[in-house]
Formats: C-alpha cells, structure tokens, sequence
C-alpha cells in the first residue's frame, strides 16, 4: 500500500544574509564568527519564543516554518529591527543585513524538510526583497492586517521565478531604513580589465535527488572548461555555489561578485531522457545574450554530461566576444584599452571584406601601442596582416606578410601556451603559406582549449590538408556541435568544404559551400571551393558563373589562391580545379614568405 503524502498548511520563512560572498570573500573567519553570533544570541530566541522551527540551513540562508503567520511575521519584523540596532556602529563592510520572505501555503512534508510551492515562493519572495526588509505574500498579509503592529507597504503583483502565477506582495521597512542599513550591501565591487563571468549552480528541476549530482557535477565543469581560457575572469565555485537553492537575481549576483557576465541553466529529467537549459545573460541590462537547450538519451549519463558540459562552454566563448563588442561599442575609441581595441578588432572582421580589415587594423595597431608585450594584440594583428597578403590588399604582399609574421613572433614569446594566441598565429601562418608552422599551432591550441569551435575547425581544415582527410572532417563537425548556429558558422561551413574537397567528397563540398555562401553571400573562399567542386562534378558553366561573380566583387580575390605555398599533400586539389577554368589575371610571382 503507498504511503499517503502528507500535507499541512503553514507559515514558511526563507531568509538570506545580503552581499554573503562578497563578506566571505573579504574576511571568511570573521564573517562567519559575526553570523554565528548574530543566530545564537539575536536569532534562534526569537525563532523559539514564536514557536517557529529551523528545517534547515544552507550556509547563509535559513528555511523557517511557524504553525502560524501572524507569529512569523512577528518574528521576522523583530529580527529585522534586532539587526538593525546590532549593525549601528559597525563598519559597512562588515555589517551582516538580511532578506527575508513569507509566504502562507501549503507544503509537503518529509521528515522534518517541507518542499512544494509554499516553499518556492518564501524563497523568491525572499529574492526580490530589499537588504533590511521583509517581503510576504498576499496570503499572508490578509492574515496579518490588523493583527501586528508591523505596517506593510502593497508591492503590487510581481512574476516571480519558476512561479506560472505572478504573486502580489507587500513590503515592511524599519522606520530608519535609510539611515540604519548599510548602502554598500548594494555597491558593485569594480570589473576586473577583461571578461568576467560567475556560473550559478544549474536548477534541478526534475524533483529527483539524483539528479543534483548531475547538475553540480555540469556547472563545475563548466567553471573550470571556462577558467582554461586566459583572458576570461572565472569566478570559483566555491563562491557561486553559496547561490544553490536559490534563484537570485542576475543583477545582484553580478554587483555581489563583481562580474560583467552570468550563466545560469536547469536540468529536467523524464525516463531516459534528461533536458539541459542555459542561459548566458548581460548582468547590466539583464539581457539573455544566448540561450539553449540540450535534450539527450541518458545511456551513459557521463557522457552526456560531458557533451552538454562542452557544448555549452564552446557556444559560450563564441558568444563572448560579440556580448563583449556591444558591451565596449559604448565607450569612444579613445577610452579603450588594450584588451577593448582587440575585441573591436576581431568583431570588425566578421565577414573578412577589405573593409573589415581596413577597419579592424587600426584597433590592432593601438592594442600594441598601448602594451607592446600584449600576445594576444600581437596575435590579432598577425592575424589581419596574412589575411590582408592572403587576398594581395596590399600594394606589396611581401612586406605585408613580413610584418604579419613579425607580430607572430612576438605573440608567440609572450603568450607560448594562450589558446587564443596560438590559433589566431596559426591561423596566420596558414595564410602565408606555412604550412607545416600552422598545423602544430592549431593542434596546441586546441589541446589546451578543447572547446574553441572556430579553432577545431581551422584544425580540421589544416589536418585534411595533409592528407588525413577523415579526421580533418570529424574536427571540422565537431565545431558545429561546440557552438551550434554559431555567429560565424559560415566560416566553419567553409572549412568543412574545403576538407571535403581534400576527401575527394565532391557532391560534399558544394552542398557545405553552399551553405556557407546562404549564411554570408560575400565568403569568397567559400565560393572558391564551390567552383572547384562544380569542375570536379563537370559542371563548367556553374564554375564559371561563380569564377565571374568573384571577380567581379575583388580584383584580386581570384589571384590569391594561386600565390599559397604548396606543402599540403592535397593542396593542389583545393586549387587545380580552379586554375583549369579560371581565364583571369594570374599573380605576378609565386610565394608568400
């Protein structure tokens, strides 16, 4: 016979300390010494003198339940008011402030835990109460008027987290609100000089205990995938996860931690089946930058969590770098520093015309100017220099390649073993025809960040090319799964046909071409696979077609092909089928070095 679920209404209390990691972070004995303090001698009493119990604890949190509200909302009011005496006088740096939320409702209970909505709202009630406050529900203030002595402002309704209803609430205040509770609870710590990112522990949403494991296990991966990469500020888990069971709000989390970025997600379990969400906000604005999900069969439930764990860490950094240009397109051109100059460069060569390199050059020109010994400025501007020989933009491509491969040179001394620097420098050697430079950079690069996508795929083009065709292709779909509908999928699309075209998979090669062209119509390089891959289909008058409508876009588009080296084994597939049809200009002279 099953057991019946036991129910019961009650009055639940969920209340947290304000700015708790941010006290943890500056003085962690201290902090902890102070809050102890607070519960045994201000706290705890007044719990038990209104007949209230503590179901649990959760570091800086606590879960109350009063068989009554009007003795909840009696307590909380007076453990507000205590607070507010025993922090006068105290530093705002050390003050210990909470919020707290009541909620009248019916809960489920476990032993001695209780779960269900009434939960669910104390806590969100919680979240969306100011520092020194207390927040409770329609439900209970209907109980209370006129009851207490605690006056209780009407909030009017509010969406709350994960609740489908929204909720009225209403709000009480100490009298000397603004006088006795310290603002610096609220003040943002100042941004670290580059990307900065707290990932909170993912929701499980499935009520499975189990599945908290898997949950954890996945955002910790996260964290440490993301604190690979060199210039990106990773905040520690052992400070995100003081957010576990809760659901606060970004902005807050952000200003607490000091971080531009949040990641937060949920994981929702069904049979086999398991549903990962992610979201990847702008703490600022509160904007969702990117959001996903992942539905996949658990036959294996650590490899699922590391294809999840990966995707999102790849379709993240991707991400980062657009989420990064629109946070600086905010500041003039003269107020950015180095590292703001390299994502203004890098943004600006989205679509790789001459006049995104004419534009992004600049910037990669100050990001050096301001630190010489900047890798990751010297490596972008590597980067832009081969491109620009590479497609003859310059009015002497020798020099021009000359200069690229002096910027790689000194990205290389200061920044040996950054991801980042290494493919950007790989990437450039390819360009100027150094072939067998370029492959053990992309490999190194993506060894120490294995979910760069763009980088994978340059991999896998470079890895084709010297004849090992199949295992090119494999890095070059694995970019897709890193970074679905990435921002410069095109270019992965690109690299996949060209590897294909190595496979001798010609049919391949034009459909992967082609879609490249759908997704940005002026990829020359893709239009130069498609063309070589129509000759090899015998389809001449399409090659043709395309040859025209490339040069008719670049007077030197079509060159450029014939001026790489040819050290790849199957290089002279790539480009053979284009010089059997190809009736324009040829370059002047052969090489690039």
């Amino acid at each position: 016979m099953t057991e019946k679920t036991l129910r019961r209404l009650a009055a639940i209390v969920s209340a947290d300390v304000a700015g708790y990691s941010r006290l943890m972070g500056r003085d962690e004995a201290g902090t902890l010494r102070r809050l102890n303090a607070h519960r045994s001698e201000h706290i705890d009493p007044l719990i038990a003198k209104h007949g209230g119990r503590i179901v649990k604890t959760t570091g800086d949190g606590l879960l109350l339940e009063f068989p009554s509200v009007v003795a909840a909302s009696e307590c909380v009011v007076a453990v507000q008011e205590g607070m507010a005496t025993r922090n006068s006088g105290i530093g705002d740096d050390d003050a210990i402030c909470f919020r707290i939320g009541v909620h009248l409702g019916d809960v489920i209970v476990e032993s001695d835990d209780i779960f269900g909505d009434g939960v669910n709202i104390s806590a969100r009630l919680q979240e969306i109460c100011d520092t020194g406050c207390v927040t409770i529900s329609s439900n209970a203030h209907d109980s209370v008027e006129g009851r207490i002595e605690a006056e209780f402002v009407d909030g009017g309704d509010r969406e709350l987290k994960n609740i489908e209803r929204s909720v009225r609430v209403w709000q009480w205040a100490p009298s000397a609100f603004d006088a006795e509770v310290p603002t610096v609870i609220n003040a943002p710590l100042p941004l670290p000089d580059k990307p900065s990112i707290a990932v909170l522990p993912f929701d499980n949403m499935s009520g499975d205990p189990e599945q908290e494991f898997f949950a954890d296990g996945m955002t910790e991966d996260i964290i440490t995938l993301l604190s690979s990469v060199p210039d990106l500020f990773v905040i520690a888990r052992n400070s995100t996860f003081a957010y576990k069971g809760q659901s606060p709000d970004v902005r807050k989390v952000a200003a607490d931690l000091g971080v531009r970025y949040v990641l937060e997600g949920s994981v929702r379990k069904a049979g086999n089946r398991i549903r990962v969400t992610a979201q990847f906000i702008d703490a600022e604005s509160g904007n969702h930058i990117w959001a996903d999900r992942y539905d996949r069969v658990l036959d294996d439930i650590f490899a699922v969590q590391d294809e999840v764990t990966q995707g999102i860490a790849g379709a993240l950094q991707s991400r980062l770098l657009m989420a990064e240009a629109s946070f600086l397109s905010r500041k003039p051109p003269g107020a950015l520093d180095a590292w703001g100059n390299v994502v203004r460069a890098k943004t600006l060569l989205q679509n790789y015309r001459r006049q995104d390199i004419d534009e992004a050059e600049p910037f990669a020109k100050r990001s050096t100017n301001l630190d010489p010994n900047y890798a990751i400025g010297h490596a972008v501007s590597a980067y832009i220099l081969a491109w620009r020989s590479y497609n003859g933009w310059t009015d002497d491509f020798k020099t021009t390649a000359s200069e690229s491969l002096r910027h790689g040179e000194q990205a290389l001394h200061h920044g040996p073993n950054d991801p980042t620097v290494l493919a950007d420098v790989g990437f450039a050697c390819w360009w100027l025809g150094r072939f067998r430079q370029a492959r053990p950079l992309l490999q190194r690069a993506i060894e120490l960040n294995p979910n760069a996508a763009l980088a994978n795929a340059m991999h896998g083009y470079a890895t084709a090319a010297f004849g090992e065709t199949e295992k090119g292709i494999e890095f070059c779909e694995l970019a897709f799964r890193l970074s679905p509908r990435d921002p410069i999928e095109y270019m992965f699309w690109w690299l996949l046909a060209a590897s294909r075209q190595f496979h001798r998979d010609y049919e391949g090669a034009k459909e992967a071409a082609e879609r490249s062209i759908n997704l940005n119509s002026t990829m020359i390089s893709a239009q130069l696979v498609l063309a070589g891959a129509c000759v090899r289909l015998n389809d001449i008058g399409r090659a043709k077609a395309v040859l025209e409508q490339v040069r008719q876009s670049s007077d030197t588009a079509i060159p450029f092909i014939f001026r790489a080296g040819s050290e790849g084994t199957l290089w002279h597939e790539y480009t053979n089928p284009i010089r059997e049809v190809y009736d324009g200009p040829l370059p002047e002279q052969q090489g690039n070095q």
